[in-house]
């Protein structure tokens, strides 16, 4: 029970961002444990995938290639892996929070009868220890996660059961390469040997995928509006801030309990995580489950009528003043001095 695995998603013929994300932090966890990082790859056309995985610091890439294992079949691909893990006997796994991974990690735990932790939003390597049965545990993956609507932050552990699994949302952690020309092995699954007819009982006839309308993650420059903002029409102005400067509109989760923007914009621990080369809070406290979501802002301009919020703490800039006032200004100058 050593190595850290990852399973890899394919969307749309390329490794999904939330699998790279989980590689570059396996293999920061790895490194800790003094252990390989060992991934997952399933689906049909793999052709240079290895490319892209391995240069992510995967140590071992288990490649299982057949044209029925994409798109993703729930039996198949949870049978593939279970076998794999029973094999090779990993201490930690990871999975994407999304739709696939909430649908196959449950799974895995269930069979092999271990934890799971699921939106995780941060991981580590800690101790524990049980005062009960005063038994200390080491090198725990710490897996970190909101609770409560997020209002409080909950740590959970598994001591006794392995592997260690969790769901990771996508955006909270970094996609950095390792080395542009790191060497691993690569194992071929025999896909044929594991699989008969009974796992391809349900087929995919037709897919339809609806492109998101809305992309704040990968946006460059974010105006974040909160429940200082005061209502759904003032939200207009930063919308015509956006507008000015090419940049996406995002809301803190009191915002959008409020009604004044919608939930797919909602930025923070329950929202999505953005790392925005600006970001123009306005009206928005700060509290720490907002800040969690973009704290790794480049720059933070804080925009607020109270001197003192939580949010002015990480702000490269603070405007003390009424965004009815402040805004219109900006709008005003940034078209003035734009080309």
């Amino acid at each position: 029970m050593n190595n850290i695995f990852v399973y890899c998603e394919i969307e749309e013929g390329a490794i999904a961002d939330v699998s790279l994300e989980l590689l570059t932090k396996a293999r920061s966890l790895a490194d800790q444990l003094k252990c390989k990082v060992e991934a997952i790859l399933l689906g049909s056309e793999l052709n240079g995938m290895e490319n892209e995985v391995l240069k992510y610091g995967v140590d071992i890439l288990h490649i299982g290639e057949d044209k029925r294992l994409y798109p993703y079949l729930t039996l198949p691909h949870t049978k593939i892996i279970k076998s794999v893990f029973q094999k090779e006997k990993p201490q930690i796994a990871l999975f994407g929070a999304s739709s696939v991974g909430r649908d196959l990690a449950p799974r895995i735990a269930s069979s092999l009868k271990c934890g799971l932790t699921a939106d995780c939003t941060s991981l580590e390597i800690g101790d524990h220890y049980d005062k009960k049965n005063d038994t200390k545990f080491e090198n725990l993956l710490l897996q970190i996660r909101p609770a409560f609507g997020g209002n409080i932050v909950a740590t959970i552990i598994n001591p006794e059961t392995r592997p260690q699994l969790a769901t990771v949302r996508e955006g909270v952690m970094r996609k950095e390469i390792y080395k542009e020309d790191h060497k691993g092995q690569v194992k071929k699954i025999k896909v044929e040997d594991l699989l008969d007819e009974s796992d391809f009982a349900i087929s995919i006839v037709e897919r339809h995928i609806e492109n998101k309308r809305i992309n704040i993650k990968n946006a460059g420059i974010i105006i974040a509006g909160g429940y200082g903002v005061g209502s759904k029409g003032n939200f207009k102005l930063l919308y015509e801030l956006a507008d000015v400067l090419g940049a996406e509109v995002g809301g803190s989760r009191a915002a959008v309990d409020a009604g004044f923007i919608e939930h797919e914009r909602q930025i923070g621990q329950t929202g999505v995580t953005v790392r925005p080369k600006l970001y123009i809070a306005c009206g928005i406290s700060g509290q720490v489950q907002h800040r969690a979501g973009m704290t790794e802002s480049a720059m933070v301009i804080s925009i607020n009528t109270d001197p003192h919020a939580p949010i002015n703490q990480i702000a490269d800039y603070v405007i003390t003043g009424d965004i009815s006032e402040v805004l219109p200004k900006m709008i005003k100058y940034y078209k003035k001095n734009s080309k």
